[in-house]
């Protein structure tokens, strides 16, 4: 009766430790994902095309040309 006893609760201790290293793993993933998991791109290219002659037409107003 005792092995049995003993291998019930071995294996309500695996399946606890399986859980616990999954949610290990879980934690460390989003830790990862959160905290710059790779590399960030930061550069912010923006083109504005025909904006020179409203630039120029700015710039003669405020000038007084």
């Amino acid at each position: 009766m005792s092995e049995q006893s003993e291998t019930t609760r071995n294996s309500g201790n695996g399946f606890l430790a399986f859980v616990v290293g999954g949610l290990v793993v879980a934690v460390g993933v989003m830790a990862w994902l959160l905290y710059g998991g790779g590399e960030a791109n930061d550069d912010v290219n923006i083109s504005i095309e025909g904006a020179a002659p409203a630039a120029e037409a700015v710039e003669d107003a405020v000038t007084g040309d």
